[in-house]
């Protein structure tokens, strides 16, 4: 099949141009963007039957503007003394400024001006219309800034704006700053590794262009798809897009680039080598596409909202990439020829005593000693793992010099840590009957009398710690935490006795829910984890398949899948060392498990395919095992290596923005791409297959003599030990 598709690419390589020209003409013109099918209703992410959820419908309905953000004003003495009558008196007559300042999607007050119980600060909580990373609500913190500014000014007293709102327009600089670093580190490292490896900017260009169309047009295709499904697509997946199409991309480029390379220097002739680099390469493309698309469709079983969202695009766009990289990417190179690696020469003779061609000796001569040492590498970073938090804090992963930070850390001053985001009971009457405010008030301070219940925000002028609804139906009771509301300990009140205490001691003739930020992530958790236990399992299942598919073996993908599951733990292990050991942190985040799902188990599985299915070709040559194994490394490690290099060093550009969450991601997906290049698949696997000899292969026969069929179709003749490519 792929031997047909690339002799079709090769002599008609004009056709295939302008094909993907008229394409991508089309797409970006009338296809609708991203933003246009983008979802950024938080609600959407967990099930109905979670208890935040419904906690949710239930405000919506009954208190219309409770799922608006908004922001809080912290006001402090500058001098720390405890702020006085003519104190409080400035903070109200700031509050009535905001008030009538007239600012965009600022609803007015969301109560009035809270002073601690100790003095030290006061809170203007300020009402706004819309969600907390609504574009029009970010650009009314800098008013309210200014409007504080201009309030307090002379009067000794300082303010910090904080909340989600605030934090969204701190951070935006620092986000934006980063997918800069990125992009740009990105593009340089291709460029400045490639050149290396290649001695030709043309080479070097080569992927910029390819993965560039590809970009463009990916968006559109996703957009159609997401319009006649109705599928949800997260704000996040444009900027993880980018870096997926550009590690698959570039590793796609790079395994048909070095077999182009190999076929030359064997003498073949400019166009049937191109044909044969196809062929042989083709199918290890589609079967690691497969994989990708597999592992990232898994997601779909996910119950948490932010991860089905991922799935489905970031499939599309791969499926784009790898048809790209058969069809485009040789139908350039067959218009270049050997000028693609212009103006190098390299390619015209085989270098002799390399680093991979000791490497593969090592590797034939001793698979014992190699799989030895590059398993206990693994195992050894894995059990760094058996030590591992999850982060839910997600405050405590943005820069902490901004003004917002600053802010939450005056607050708690003179409030519970939980004051910037409260836990909100919410008390229903069954049947519409009115509730009972005086039952309502002694259930507030049951709920209150909870340990690890910092207090009650008033919920009206009054004081009254009860807000009811305007038919009486309905009623809910801010409570504060005592500590950090995404701490572990917080997730564990708020999901577990909390809820219990809330539902058996609702009044009667009512139900209770919990909802706000605490219970929505304890939720996230349950769903997390839940979503973590199908997912791999499946995912895995369907990997196998799809190797066992390309092998013909029911052997191979067994301590191939064995092996990408101890680079997972091993990847894990080694960030849990730099970040909770040598760094201090109180856990990682819990939205990493799935980045490194994504882009260590899904594109790191690459680089197995490459090298197993050159393992397989060299067995089916006629090599003995261990000298397919040397063949294989000799040959398929610089492609592995390389691309792992480029895909890695990307990543590790991201622990230069600034930012914690990024930091942390940054070094776990370069250290995960690293070990899965350069110790499992270049040395683990290569190893391991050596040691099970033709038992590898069972049932299908890897050990066919020379002029059999390989992964690819026909396997030309050459010598066994493959004397022309040495």
């Amino acid at each position: 099949m792929f031997e047909r598709l690339g002799r079709l690419v090769v002599h008609n390589p004009w056709k295939v141009i302008l094909a993907w020209l008229v394409a991508a003409v089309v797409i970006v013109l009338f296809a609708p963007g991203l933003h246009d099918v983008t979802n950024q209703d938080q609600a959407d992410f967990l099930p109905d039957d979670y208890e935040s959820s419904q906690a949710m419908r239930l405000a919506e309905e009954k208190f219309a503007q409770s799922n608006d953000a908004s922001a809080t004003i912290v006001i402090k003495r500058a001098d720390g003394r405890p702020l006085d009558d003519a104190d409080q008196a400035t903070v109200a007559e700031l509050a009535g400024r905001v008030s009538s300042a007239g600012i965009d999607r600022v609803t007015g007050l969301a109560g009035p001006p809270t002073v601690s119980p100790n003095r030290q600060v006061q809170l203007v909580t300020v009402g706004l219309e819309g969600l907390a990373d609504d574009q029009a609500l970010l650009d009314a913190v800098p008013a309210l800034r200014e409007v504080a500014e201009q309030s307090l000014d002379g009067t000794g007293l300082s303010y910090a704006v904080t909340g989600d709102v605030a934090m969204f327009a701190d951070n935006a600089d620092a986000f934006d700053t980063a997918l800069l670093v990125v992009g740009l580190a990105t593009i340089v490292l291709i460029i400045g590794l490639l050149l290396l490896i290649y001695r030709s900017p043309i080479a070097a260009l080569l992927p910029i262009v390819t993965v560039g169309v590809v970009s463009a047009i990916s968006p559109g295709l996703i957009a159609w798809v997401a319009q006649a499904t109705d599928l949800r697509v997260d704000p996040s997946l444009e900027i993880i897009l980018t870096i997926v199409l550009y590690g698959v991309g570039t590793d796609y480029i790079l395994f048909l680039l070095f077999r182009y390379r190999e076929r030359l220097r064997a003498g073949e002739d400019r166009k049937q080598a191109l044909v044969t680099a196809v062929a042989r390469v083709g199918e290890v493309i589609a079967s690691a596409a497969a994989a990708i698309v597999i592992a990232f469709s898994a997601l779909l079983l996910a119950v948490f909202g932010a991860f089905t969202s991922l799935g489905p695009g970031l499939a599309i766009a791969v499926v784009a990439m790898a048809i790209a990289a058969v069809t485009l990417v040789p139908a350039i190179v067959s218009l270049l020829g050997p000028k693609v690696f212009w103006p190098s020469r390299s390619w015209q003779r085989q270098p002799t005593g390399t680093t991979f061609q000791r490497l593969g000796r090592l590797t034939g001569r001793r698979p014992a000693l190699v799989a030895a040492v590059s398993g206990a590498v693994m195992v050894l970073l894995a059990l760094g793992a058996l030590g591992m938090r999850w982060d839910y804090d997600q405050s405590g992963q943005l820069p902490s010099d901004t003004e917002s930070a600053r802010g939450f850390a005056d607050l708690q001053a003179g409030f519970p840590a939980g004051a910037l985001n409260p836990t909100v009971v919410y008390v229903r009457a069954e049947a519409g009957q009115r509730l009972d405010p005086t039952a309502l008030r002694q259930y507030a301070d049951q709920l209150t009398a909870i340990p690890g219940i910092g207090g009650v925000m008033p919920a009206g002028p009054d004081g009254s710690p009860v807000g009811l609804s305007q038919d009486a139906s309905a009623a809910r009771i801010s409570l504060l935490l005592a500590g950090n509301p995404y701490a572990p300990e917080s997730l564990d009140l708020v999901g577990g006795e909390l809820r219990e205490i809330a539902h058996e001691q609702a009044p009667a003739g009512s139900t209770a829910l919990v909802g706000g930020v605490t219970s929505a992530f304890a939720d996230i958790r349950d769903a997390n984890t839940r979503d973590l236990q199908v997912i791999f399992p499946v995912a895995g299942l369907l990997i196998a398949i799809v190797l066992a598919l390309l092998l013909r073996s029911l052997v191979a993908p067994i301590y191939l899948m064995a092996a990408v599951f101890l680079g997972f733990l091993s990847t894990l292990g080694a960030t849990v060392l730099a970040f909770q050991g040598i760094g201090g942190r109180p856990g990682l985040s819990f939205m990493l498990p799935t980045i490194l799902y994504l882009f260590v188990v899904a594109i790191g599985t690459d680089y197995n395919i490459l090298m197993i299915a050159r393992l397989r070709e060299e067995a089916r040559l006629g090599n003995d095992p261990r000298t397919a194994a040397d063949l294989a490394v000799e040959h398929g490690g610089p492609s592995v290596g390389a691309a792992g290099l480029i895909l890695a060093g990307t990543f590790a550009s991201m622990m230069l923005a600034g930012v914690a969450f990024l930091t942390e991601m940054g070094f776990a997906v370069a250290i995960g791409i690293a070990i899965s290049a350069f110790v499992m698949s270049m040395f683990l696997v290569p190893a391991l297959t050596a040691l099970l000899g033709h038992r590898a292969w069972w049932p299908g026969h890897g050990n066919a003599t020379a002029g059999g069929t390989g992964p690819a179709g026909p396997v030309p003749d050459r010598e066994p030990v493959g004397a022309a490519q040495r």
